[in-house]
């Protein structure tokens, strides 16, 4: 990368695409300080983000205009492999952001995971949390959550306007996981190990989640006295158009996206992962469906008993993985050999995540698990998830794209991401260490399960959304169009996981159209980008260096679907 020149205000003017997309990452960091805080671009950032109409608008005028500079770079430069990626990357993610915009998706946004209030309160999890400082910062951004939450009610009353509204089910969801948040006092819990650590801060502590838990109070009050009576009869489902504008935002998935292409794919990968569990099922219990297998597990397989006991336990099996990998299968550099396996918050949504290291990795990357109030955790369904959600999944990409990003650029290396490329590598990675032999047969019924999961969700997904038919081999609903009762059912019977989490599922895929489908999609992107190349080192007498293409492929930085195949057949 050329190092630009300096303009009248000490900034660099961009003369590459790497370093528009850097300058753009900066740019964003000082309008949303979600994204300074998840980077760890300013240590003691007290701002909390603005949701209103005109902070979404400013990002968007932010987007518009590094595209402008973007036409202006590009007729004027003739650029190599990386800096020609990178153009590519911000031309598409940039674009459908601003389609997303002009759609006014934000003002109406709302699900279980990942919306504004989940952002809001997810802050506090990636702050630093060492010293008096930092701890009387999160005093004062906790402080100002009634402005962040304030400015979502000024979307959402906006989008009102417009007659933009979120679902009914959306709502009532959003305002019961409000009222679990004030329940359990999930601000305090936040501040807790502050207090203990800093007593002189104990009433600035206090005072502030108090406060956000008011400010909590009133976003629930609103949402069920005022906003619900004008949702009342929003379906559910969004409909082909937005569907399609979704899984392209989401998904990383091009002008050319096919939901039913995907939706009759989806289904041949559900009949293939049954055949599969149900001979799995006979090794476990013979005579046994899949479903009663994973009952018979939950009952009497492997279990760990205890919350601390459970965490412990993951963190052991990400430490184990590292050790085992590194320099056979990938080469594992020291910032990204720690790992922290973490409890959710109460009030989360019921599946498990992973977030992302700062970009100095002074906080590494961190694995969730929602507890969903149990004390007892069967491993068969455990196992496989940490491979996703750690080592060799979201935590082996995710920073590395960090320990690389001095190479390509920050914006590759996170805001640019999308999920076809990050969920389609943490799925492969689970098959991964299935072809490696890590799983046993508990453990590989566990991951059967997370994989007929994801193929459940590209049929229900798009087939609630775009009112599919079910087909007709079907064993629920053949000849009928997918509602959420049907979905509901369709899941719980091919799938092991509890009755709470399919639910949870199931509102967040109405809600959050598109992403669901990212996992399967993805993963089939990575598998066709190995085999491509595999065949390539074939063609040339070459033996297939898998450690070689990992590595690779971790260090391109972020793509498009459209885009990773491509790139990934030529490593």
């Amino acid at each position: 990368m050329s190092e630009g020149t300096l303009t009248e205000s000490g900034r660099v003017d961009p003369t590459t695409p790497r370093e528009l997309a850097d300058a753009y990452v900066h740019d964003l960091a000082d309008l949303d300080p979600s994204v300074s805080t998840a980077l760890g671009l300013a240590t003691h950032d007290d701002r909390v983000p603005d949701y209103s109409p005109a902070g979404r608008q400013a990002l968007a005028d932010l987007a518009s205009a590094t595209l402008d500079r973007l036409d202006d770079l590009e007729s004027s430069g003739d650029w190599d492999a990386p800096e020609t990626r990178c153009a590519r990357l911000m031309r598409d993610r940039l674009g459908v952001e601003l389609e997303m915009h002009r759609a006014g998706e934000h003002l109406r946004e709302m699900r279980n995971i990942f919306a504004p209030p989940q952002q809001v309160r997810q802050l506090f999890s990636l702050m630093p949390t060492d010293t008096e400082q930092d701890w009387a910062c999160i005093a004062r951004r906790m402080a100002s959550v009634d402005q962040a939450l304030l400015s979502y009610i000024a979307a959402l009353e906006e989008g009102s306007a417009q007659g933009l509204f979120a679902a009914p089910l959306q709502v009532r969801t959003m305002a019961d996981q409000l009222g679990e948040w004030i329940d359990t006092q999930s601000f305090h819990d936040l501040v807790t190990a502050g207090i203990s650590a800093h007593p002189n801060l104990e009433q600035q502590l206090s005072d502030a989640a108090d406060h956000a838990t008011k400010a909590t109070g009133a976003l629930r009050d609103y949402l069920v006295a005022t906003y619900l009576k004008g949702a009342e009869g929003t379906p559910d489902a969004v409909g082909a158009e937005r569907y399609r504008l979704n899984a392209r935002y989401w998904v990383g998935a091009g002008q050319d996206f096919d939901p039913e292409e995907a939706y009759a794919w989806g289904w041949q990968e559900f009949l293939r992962l049954r055949g599969q569990m149900e001979e799995v099922a006979e090794q476990i219990l013979p005579g046994s469906s899949p479903a009663e297998a994973m009952r018979h597990l939950d009952e009497h397989g492997q279990a760990v008993e205890g919350v601390e006991a459970i965490r412990e336990r993951l963190q052991q099996m990400m430490d184990q993985a590292i050790a085992d990998l590194n320099g056979e299968h990938f080469d594992i550099a020291p910032p990204l050999q720690t790992v922290r396996a973490m409890i959710a918050p109460t009030g989360s949504a019921a599946a498990p995540y992973y977030s992302r290291p700062s970009m100095d990795f002074s906080r590494p990357g961190q694995t969730w698990l929602p507890t969903l109030g149990e004390t007892r955790f069967p491993l068969y369904d455990l196992v496989s998830t940490w491979y996703h959600e750690g080592v060799p999944g979201h935590h082996l990409q995710l920073a590395q794209w960090v320990y690389v990003a001095p190479q390509l650029s920050t914006y590759q290396c996170t805001v640019g991401s999308s999920s076809g490329a990050t969920e389609g590598w943490a799925l492969y990675a689970e098959r991964l260490m299935d072809e490696l032999g890590y799983l046993d047969t508990e453990a590989r019924m566990g991951y059967l399960d997370c994989q007929i999961m994801r193929a459940i969700r590209v049929v229900i997904d798009i087939g609630m959304h775009l009112d599919m038919v079910i087909p007709d081999d079907s064993p629920i609903g053949a000849g009928r169009t997918w509602t959420p009762e049907l979905a509901k059912e369709f899941f719980a019977a091919h799938c092991g996981r509890p009755a709470d989490f399919i639910a949870s599922e199931i509102v967040r895929y109405l809600g959050w159209p598109g992403q669901a489908i990212s996992y399967k999609l993805g993963e089939r992107a990575w598998l066709a980008g190995r085999s491509a190349a595999q065949a390539a080192a074939a063609d040339r007498g070459e033996d297939f260096d898998l450690k070689a293409w990992h590595m690779s492929a971790l260090s391109l930085g972020a793509l498009g679907l459209d885009d990773l195949t491509a790139e990934l057949s030529r490593l």
